[in-house]
C-alpha cells in the first residue's frame, strides 16, 4: 500500500516545482523528498517526474495521478481544519451521566448556557443512581458523589454536598426530639436493614421503619411523619426552611459528600469535555434563603 503521506508529497513537489522549495516547507532534506518520490514511482510503475538540471516537469502519467492526489491532499487539509476547529469550539455531541437528583437539581442550567454558547454542540444526559464504565459505555464527563474508587480516571472536584438527619414537627411533637445516644431506638427510614448511622460522634445501627430506594421519597415520608431520614441538604433545605421539616442533632452536617466530575484522560482532552467541566466548576450552589421576618404585633 502506498503511503498517503507520500502521496500529499508528490502533490507539494509538483505545486513547488522543486524538490529543494518542498523540502524547506516540510523541514526535511531534499535527499529524503527525492528519495521518497522514486519509491513512489516504483511502487506505481511509471515516472511521474522528469527530472533536468534546471527544472521538473510533469510526465503524463503524473498529471492525471496529481489531480487524483490533489483531491486527496484537500480532503486531508479539510479534515484537519474540522479537527481544529473542533479543539476550538465544541462540535458534536457530549455524553454526561449524572446521578439523579444532582442532575435534577443543578445540571440543566450548566447544560443551557453550554448549549446556548456553542451552537454546534449537542448532550446527551444520562441520570442513574450508579456509576458507570466511562470508557465501554461512551460516556465523556460523569458526576461521582462520594469515594473515588477507579485511580485511572481523572477528577475535578466540584465541591461537597452536605448530608442531614431531619424528622417533621409532628413526629418530634408525637415520639419527642432524640439525642444521638437515642437513634438507636428511633423510628427511622433508611434505605437498607440495619443501616449504622453517626451522630454527633455516636453511631448507632438502626432498624428501618420505612426502607426506600430513593432519597425523594425517603424526604417525602419524612416530612409525612413517618420518622427520621438521612437525605442530602439540596433535597430537604426547602422543607426546613418552610417549618415542615426540622434538622436534628446540631447545625453540623452528619456527614460531607465530595462532589467530581470525572472523565477517562487528561491526554488530548477534547475542548469539549475541558469547558463543559469548566462550566460544573463554576456552578454556585444555591444561595440560602433569609428567614422571613416577624410581622410585630
Amino acid at each position: 500500500m502506498i503511503p498517503p503521506a507520500d502521496m500529499v508529497l508528490f502533490v507539494l513537489v509538483v505545486r513547488e516545482e522543486s524538490f529543494t522549495r518542498a523540502a524547506l516547507k516540510l523541514g526535511i532534506t531534499k535527499q529524503t523528498v527525492s528519495e521518497r518520490i522514486r519509491q513512489l514511482e516504483e511502487r506505481l510503475g511509471v515516472r511521474l517526474l522528469e527530472r533536468t538540471t534546471r527544472r521538473l516537469r510533469v510526465t503524463g502519467a503524473g498529471a492525471t495521478y496529481y489531480e487524483r492526489c490533489a483531491a486527496i491532499a484537500a480532503q486531508i487539509d479539510e479534515a484537519n481544519s474540522e479537527v481544529q476547529q473542533g479543539q476550538a469550539d465544541p462540535i458534536g455531541l457530549l455524553r454526561v451521566s449524572s446521578p439523579v437528583l444532582y442532575g435534577r437539581r443543578y445540571l440543566t442550567p450548566v447544560i443551557s448556557k453550554y448549549l446556548g454558547r456553542y451552537p454546534q454542540a449537542r448532550v446527551e444526559l444520562v441520570l442513574a443512581d450508579r456509576r458507570p464504565h466511562l470508557i465501554e459505555e461512551g460516556f465523556d464527563v460523569a458526576i461521582h458523589i462520594g469515594p473515588l474508587n477507579d485511580s485511572s480516571l481523572v477528577a475535578r472536584k466540584l465541591g461537597e454536598g452536605a448530608v442531614r438527619f431531619v424528622a417533621s414537627p409532628r413526629f418530634l411533637a408525637k415520639h419527642g426530639t432524640p439525642d444521638a445516644r437515642e437513634l438507636r431506638s428511633a423510628r427511622c427510614i433508611g434505605f437498607s436493614a440495619f443501616e449504622t448511622w453517626e451522630a454527633e460522634g455516636v453511631k448507632s445501627r438502626i432498624d428501618p421503619v420505612l426502607m426506600v430506594n430513593d432519597s425523594e421519597l425517603a424526604c417525602e415520608a419524612a416530612i409525612a411523619g413517618v420518622g427520621i431520614a438521612r437525605v442530602p441538604d439540596i433535597l430537604c433545605q426547602e422543607a426546613v426552611r418552610d417549618g415542615r421539616l426540622k434538622v436534628l442533632f446540631g447545625p453540623r452536617p452528619a456527614m460531607l459528600r465530595a462532589i467530581h466530575a470525572v472523565y477517562p484522560s487528561r491526554l488530548n482532552l477534547p475542548n469539549k469535555v475541558r469547558l463543559f467541566v469548566d462550566a460544573l466548576a463554576t456552578l454556585a450552589e444555591p444561595a440560602p434563603q433569609r428567614p422571613r421576618s416577624r410581622k410585630r404585633k
